[in-house]
């Protein structure tokens, strides 16, 4: 029997295969991840070398994020009708390919259109990723090692992606922050069609209504919120945004009647009628707008307000990176003694408070107490939030449609980004007040701690979300012969 034709949770002997394939599986998340970063610092460069215009300089890095988050759905059903292994490799090589192409683009819609097809890369293999592990490893402490693991490697993506951004953008050019995922990307293919061990795909027809519906309101809604929170925030009354927004909510009805009456649905409607796993999406949505809103601007304070050079606001996010690996590492353990509930609840109060905390920035005496102690206080709340989440999302469902609910908890975590710099970005620049296009560092100041203030909220908010649903305690595994059923697929209180 070769690596490709085992059975997914077959092993070798000590469980060095499975320990390999979660290696494997965690490094393309950690490149996926440090993508939606690592333009970010390098812009500047990205403009000069290209000619980019201002709006086309925002979709370098927005288009990523269109087609990751928007096809998220799509390619974790595709993972499970077509094989989660076959649906990773095509994605990873996909991604890398596309790097390859964009480091080398001369005109501003090249790099934009390698973005893209990069977000499409990663949107078939992060699902058949984290699926991969649901079916690798069983229910119980094996999957909470497993996912803890696999947590505190994609956390780093972000801060990783920093400081790489930040020493290629002082040291190298810019196109290298395409070029570095192509070695990287060449090794995982080569590690994951050797270890990776092919998953039992569902047969039947194709749900194209659904993919057509669901995936067009996902991309129309990621899309509305990262173009209406652009330019300062003003562009929430443009038509082509307006228009975005409305047919994304008058979509979402349609896809849950498409999917209700579909035969083999993109998105089994059991994934979010479960309580448990709906909390975990709902949390996942609130925590990624806390984070992805905070992480943008306090890179935008560090910046403008006291005049931190890319490379030296990377190295303030390498600590609170090394924070997030350890307490996502640290929470599985956690989650075993106090469970989801407990430990989520306790995560979120202490990051609340550092938000909170963080709300004051203007008016602190410096770095230490104004940024760095709160900034400890909301990181650590949120490392150890993720992997309790990712468990529950996870819990109790079908090997069949593992790919859809990783391909939603991941589909849930981008809206909540999209929605952070949106509702963050909108409360910002209406705080600061510029008319005339320039914001003072005090003014700017300011309406970035009422953003803070924003994020606490919507970080307590989910608070009540996570006491109101998750599990008190650890869920034990179903009994043998119960843990494929759809049947048993119920929520617990």
């Amino acid at each position: 029997m070769t690596a490709g034709e085992g059975p997914a949770g077959a092993e070798d002997g000590g469980g060095g295969h499975t320990s390999l394939a979660l290696g494997v599986i965690s490094a393309a998340q950690l490149m996926f991840l440090l993508d939606s970063t690592i333009v970010n610092v390098s812009l500047p460069g990205i403009q000069d070398s290209l000619d980019v215009s201002g709006s086309g300089l925002e979709w370098v890095v927005a288009s990523y994020s269109v087609a990751f988050g928007g096809l998220l759905m799509l390619g974790g059903r595709m993972g499970d009708i077509l094989g989660r292994r076959r649906m990773f490799l095509v994605g990873v090589a996909t991604f890398t390919a596309a790097s390859l192409l964009g480091g080398f683009a001369v005109e501003a819609w090249q790099l934009i259109g390698m973005r893209i097809l990069q977000g499409v890369g990663a949107a078939a293999a992060s699902p058949a990723a984290l699926s991969l592990i649901a079916v690798t490893f069983p229910e119980g402490s094996r999957r909470d090692r497993a996912v803890a693991w696999y947590t505190a490697v994609a956390t780093a993506g972000g801060g990783a992606g920093l400081l790489a951004g930040g020493l290629i953008n002082d040291h190298l050019s810019w196109r290298w922050v395409m070029f570095v995922n192509v070695p990287v990307g060449v090794v995982i293919l080569a590690a994951g069609a050797r270890v990776l061990r092919e998953t039992p795909r569902i047969r039947g027809t194709f749900d194209a209504t659904g993919a057509l519906t669901g995936t067009l309101a996902a991309l129309l809604l990621i899309y509305g919120l990262i173009e209406g929170a652009s330019g300062g925030g003003d562009g929430w009354t443009t038509p082509h945004v307006l228009a975005a927004l409305v047919t994304a909510a008058l979509l979402v009805p349609l896809f849950a009647v498409v999917e209700r009456r579909a035969r083999q649905p993109l998105m089994p409607l059991h994934l979010v009628t479960d309580r448990v796993r709906f909390a975990a999406y709902a949390v996942a949505v609130c925590t990624s707008t806390s984070m992805f809103g905070i992480f943008f601007f306090l890179t935008l304070f560090l910046q403008d307000v006291w005049d931190y050079s890319p490379t030296h606001t990377a190295l303030v996010y390498l600590p609170l990176t090394v924070l997030l690996v350890v307490g996502a590492r640290a929470s599985a353990p956690l989650a075993e003694r106090f469970g989801a509930r407990g430990l989520v609840c306790a995560g979120l109060l202490v990051s609340g408070a550092g938000m909170l905390w963080l709300a004051r920035i203007g008016d602190s005496g410096g770095y230490l107490t104004g940024m760095l102690v709160p900034t400890v206080l909301t990181y650590v709340g949120l490392s150890v939030t993720g992997v309790p989440l990712t468990l529950a999302a996870l819990a109790r469902v079908p090997h069949g449609d593992t790919g859809a609910a990783s391909g939603l908890l991941t589909t849930s975590r981008q809206i909540g980004g999209a929605t952070g710099l949106a509702v963050l970005g909108t409360v910002v620049w209406a705080s600061a007040g510029a008319s005339d296009g320039t914001v003072s560092d005090a003014a700017l100041s300011t309406a970035i701690g009422h953003g803070f203030a924003v994020a606490a909220g919507a970080t307590l908010l989910s608070v009540l979300v996570a006491l109101a649903a998750l599990p008190g305690k650890p869920a034990h595994p179903a009994p043998p012969g119960l843990a494929g059923e759809a049947g048993e697929d119920r929520g617990t209180g």
